[in-house]
């Protein structure tokens, strides 16, 4: 990768905003210009945080020449104004997950990135993981046979007892918040979808925030999906904003012919691997390599400046994010309507890192 620097700034001085200032350290070659927020006390607090400076506004960030690419860690329903706004002002856009909450405006969004000859990229970035490589590895050597099933739960708790802003993420609801982590882990793995089956409901319709003020649920905090693969795999998965992690029910199980094979995590670059050959004991399986950093925060915008610079897929693509972005609008309007719900879109199929090959 070339040895000059590749200036990034971060629009959004939220709950995340420091770990990935923190973790852009470890990157040489990308340096943090500055941030903004629409609090300009808590832009100017992490700015001096992390020795940045801090913008006025967006609209100053992006006049900035020597910010190449914007990083989007604003909250769920602003992610995609903000990152078009980015794109039409000539920069490469890393975003938070969901990267839309509709998939007409992620469409829209690659649309506008490639036509500029731009790079999107979103979270989640379970697949530059070991663990995720891993398990990716052995699927693709043969070693659970044909995979036909795979499960997924997402037991994430009750926001309000640990976020101080939990309303905007009972707003979105589980599937758009962390239901992408699986959704993304799975289709980069085995493939896009083409269906979808879902049921949701709400299990806990009035919340409290910490400092006791009471709101209501807006969208369903407990969902049900079962999403076909292109291949004929079918992926059954829960989320809830209700059950507490750790929960008995966690991770992600791949089923195959051959074998089974248990991933403890979905969202760390580690974990444990788990294998069973044919209905035997499960045994564990070491990884590739050991993380370097359990979840490295912006690894994500590395890759994206990489691939800006070098050319090529990357893995945490906006076609990808898009797709995924499908397929939980798809399984909110399944639930709805209580019919099966096709998934149009596709993505270019990542290729496995290099390390991992």
């Amino acid at each position: 990768m070339s040895t000059e620097p590749f200036g990034v700034a971060i629009v959004g001085c939220g709950n995340i905003a420091a770990r990935y200032a923190e973790d852009l350290r470890r990157y040489p070659h990308l340096v943090l210009r500055g941030v903004t927020d629409l609090d300009p006390a808590r832009s100017h607090a992490m700015a001096t945080d992390v020795g940045c400076r801090t913008y006025l506004d967006s609209d100053a960030l992006l006049a900035d020449p020597e910010v190449a690419v914007v990083v989007n860690l604003t909250s769920h329903r602003a992610h995609g104004p903000v990152t078009r706004a980015a794109l039409e002002a000539g920069k490469h856009v890393f975003s938070e997950k969901p990267m839309a909450l509709r998939a007409a405006e992620a469409r829209f969004l690659n649309t506008a990135a490639t036509a500029r000859n731009l790079r999107l990229g979103a979270a989640p970035i379970v697949l530059l993981g070991e663990l995720a490589q891993t398990a990716w590895r052995m699927v693709r050597n043969g070693g659970l046979g044909t995979v036909r099933l795979a499960y997924a739960d997402v037991n994430w708790g009750r926001m309000e007892r640990w976020h101080a802003a939990p309303q905007p993420f009972y707003d979105a609801g589980p599937l758009f918040d962390v239901g992408v982590y699986p959704l993304t882990l799975l289709t980069g793995i085995l493939g896009p979808a083409v269906r979808v089956t879902a049921s949701a409901t709400t299990l806990l319709a009035q919340r409290s925030t910490r400092e006791g003020q009471w709101f209501n649920v807006e969208s369903p905090d407990f969902v049900v999906a079962v999403v076909e693969l292109a291949d004929g795999t079918l992926v059954r998965l829960t989320t809830n904003f209700y059950v507490h992690d750790p929960a008995r029910q966690c991770g992600v199980e791949l089923h195959g012919d051959e074998g089974s094979l248990w991933l403890s995590t979905w969202f760390t670059f580690g974990g444990r691997l788990e294998h069973s050959p044919s209905g035997e004991p499960y045994r564990d399986v070491p990884l590739i390599r050991t993380p370097q950093v359990m979840l490295p925060w912006a690894a994500g915008v590395e890759e994206l400046a990489r691939v800006a610079i070098e050319g090529g897929v990357h893995l945490t693509s906006g076609a990808h994010a898009a797709h995924v972005v499908e397929i939980i609008e798809a399984a909110l309007s399944s639930a709805r309507g209580g019919t099966p719900v096709q998934i149009q879109s596709r993505f270019p199929r990542p290729q496995p890192l290099a390390w991992a090959a």
